[in-house]
C-alpha cells in the first residue's frame, strides 16, 4: 500500500482550507484518511499552518511520500519561519480607548442602560380640576335654589 502525506480541501468555494492528513494513494483528494495530522488556512493572514511535526515525522519514517505542497509546509514548520498572527484586541478595549480619547467618563457603559425619566403625572391635574367642579357645583346649586325662589 502507497501512502501518501496530503491535503485535503475543506470549506466553501473560493473560502478553500486544508487538513493535512496520511492516506492512501488510490482514494479520493477528500476520501477516508488514515489520520489527519495538521490544517492549512492559506485565505488568512499571515497562513494558519498547524502541523503535529512528531506524527509528521513517523509517518515520513514509516515511508510515507508528501506531496510538494505538504514537504514545503513541513519545512517551514520544522525551520521555524512560521509567522504568527497578532492576537486580536478585545471590542471592549477598543471601545474604552475610543471614550477616553474623545474625553468621557472612564467606567462609560459599565453602569448599565440610564433609567427612562417619568412623565408628569396626569391625575394630579384631573384632581385640581375635580376640587374645581365640587367648588362651583355648590355655588351652582345655590343659584339654582335662589332662581326657583324668585319665580
Amino acid at each position: 500500500m502507497a501512502v501518501k502525506i496530503r491535503l485535503k480541501r475543506m470549506g466553501k468555494i473560493r473560502a478553500p482550507f486544508y487538513r493535512v492528513v496520511v492516506m492512501d494513494s488510490r482514494t479520493k483528494r477528500d476520501g477516508r484518511a488514515i489520520e489527519e495530522i495538521g490544517k492549512y488556512h492559506p485565505t488568512e493572514q499571515p497562513s494558519l499552518i498547524d502541523i503535529d511535526i512528531e506524527r509528521a515525522h513517523y509517518w515520513l519514517s514509516q515511508g510515507a511520500q508528501p506531496t510538494e505542497a505538504v514537504a514545503a509546509l513541513i519545512k517551514i514548520v520544522d525551520e521555524g519561519k512560521l509567522q504568527t498572527k497578532e492576537p486580536k484586541t478585545p471590542k471592549k478595549d477598543l471601545y474604552e480607548a475610543a471614550v477616553a480619547a474623545a474625553g468621557g467618563k472612564k467606567d462609560a457603559g459599565t453602569d448599565g442602560p440610564t433609567p427612562r425619566k417619568k412623565a408628569a403625572k396626569k391625575a394630579e391635574p384631573k384632581a385640581d380640576e375635580k376640587a374645581d367642579e365640587k367648588a362651583e357645583a355648590p355655588a351652582e346649586a345655590a343659584a339654582d335654589e335662589s332662581a326657583k325662589a324668585e319665580a
